[in-house]
């Protein structure tokens, strides 16, 4: 045994002399250098982005006003119609016997009327001719021509000729209503006529069509909805913080249109993710937080001249805001170490420690805003930062090797 350790230490031994005087060199671990940054502020678009859904500027429910048989469909499901177009037609042939007898009445009335107005006159002549007697027995009378009997019976039959009159008077008065009412029935006909043929109220795109023809239908029943799509509507919601100017409790009327005047274009990106290729603007604020989520309705208002937005389909609007004099890093220098954020922060010494930061996303997918942790002229390491332990050295670029 002793003799096998010798052989093995001589065998060691005589490795290294040979290894040494092959001047080999053995392996050195190198040091590893890492980019870093000053901290600064700069200006920065914010894009914030905000769930949305469209709606047309006029979107009109189509109901009857009348009772019916429908009898044609004019127009297709996503069909672009004008104002005034015809969409529907309902049987009107109730409505068309309803204005004849209606006209029919007006008739009667007027030749009533009519021959009220003649009674009237016929009755007015003869409590003028009653008059004119009654005047000349009077007259008589005081002469002791006549009697007082003669004088009596003028009188009377003048104030039966008034009576008369009078009650002609009322007649034509009665007539003259029956007349009105009859012109106001035959205006209704006329009416409900027009009702059995439904127009668009708007230029847009016709939607669902809810009904078939032959199906009875009535004022409560919905036909269809016409989108007016020259002009598309975003709704959607935003805190009350980023529009805090625009809402404030002592701005007036005239300052929140300004308010508002004074935003930027608003985009709209679908749900596919393509982006509307016409710009918004944000048109209204309801001016009302709600209490339970601290946030206001708003309204962007977006051109739609080849009628690509539909009424309903939802996206998203994005919304840039400039930020001045903020703190913008890499993502990169971020180390995420569970609910922290990390950020390893150059000390004179050259070795790195790490900070707690607060973040938001910048909305360009490769830098995120500060917010706290750092300070305007710290050095940070950027690219590396995750292979970084606390106290560890922080090289520079290396010096070039001499030739």
């Amino acid at each position: 045994m002793k003799n096998k350790t010798i052989i093995w230490a001589a065998i060691v031994g005589t490795t290294v002399s040979m290894l040494t005087a092959c001047k080999l060199d053995m392996p050195v671990e190198k040091e590893q250098s890492f980019e870093t940054i000053t901290v600064d502020t700069t200006s920065i678009v914010l894009p914030i982005k905000f769930s949305a859904k469209m709606k047309g500027q006029a979107d009109v429910t189509i109901s009857p006003q009348v009772s019916g048989q429908l009898m044609r469909i004019c127009v297709t499901e996503g069909q672009q119609v004008s104002k005034g177009q015809t969409l529907f037609v309902i049987d009107s042939r109730n409505a068309q016997h309803e204005l004849q007898s209606a006209q029919a009445n007006l008739q009667a009335a007027q030749a009533s009327l009519q021959a009220a107005q003649a009674n009237m006159q016929a009755a007015q002549a003869q409590a003028n001719s009653a008059k004119l007697e009654y005047d000349s027995n009077k007259n008589l009378y005081d002469k002791k021509i006549v009697s007082s009997y003669t004088l009596e019976n003028s009188r009377n039959t003048y104030q039966q000729a008034q009576a008369t009159v009078g009650q002609s008077k009322a007649s034509v008065e009665q007539a003259r209503a029956s007349v009105t009412q009859a012109q106001a029935a035959v205006s209704r006909a006329r009416v409900n006529l027009g009702f059995c043929t439904l127009t668009s109220p708007v230029s847009g795109i016709v939607g669902e069509i809810k009904v078939f023809a032959g199906d009875m239908v009535s004022p409560g029943t919905q036909l269809t909805i016409v989108s007016g799509n020259r002009q598309m509507e975003a709704w959607f919601s935003v805190p009350e913080s980023i529009l805090e100017e625009g809402v404030s409790s002592g701005a007036t009327h005239s300052e929140k249109n300004k308010y508002l005047n004074a935003l930027p274009d608003v985009s709209f990106v679908m749900k596919n993710g393509t982006q509307y290729p016409n710009k918004g603007r944000i048109s209204s604020l309801t001016g009302v937080v709600d209490a339970s989520t601290g946030s206001l309705a708003c309204k962007a208002t977006f051109p739609n001249p080849d009628g690509l937005l539909y009424s309903g389909i939802q996206g998203t609007v994005v919304l840039p805001i400039s930020h001045k004099a903020v703190m913008v890093i890499p993502q990169a220098a971020v180390v995420r170490l569970q609910d922290k954020s990390l950020v390893y922060k150059v000390k004179p010494d050259s070795t790195a420690t790490a900070v707690t930061v607060t973040t938001t996303d910048a909305g360009n997918g490769k830098d995120v805003i500060v917010t706290s942790g750092l300070r305007i002229g710290d050095r940070i390491v950027t690219v590396g930062a995750n292979n970084l332990e606390e106290g560890q050295k922080v090289l520079f670029p290396a010096v070039k090797s001499k030739k």
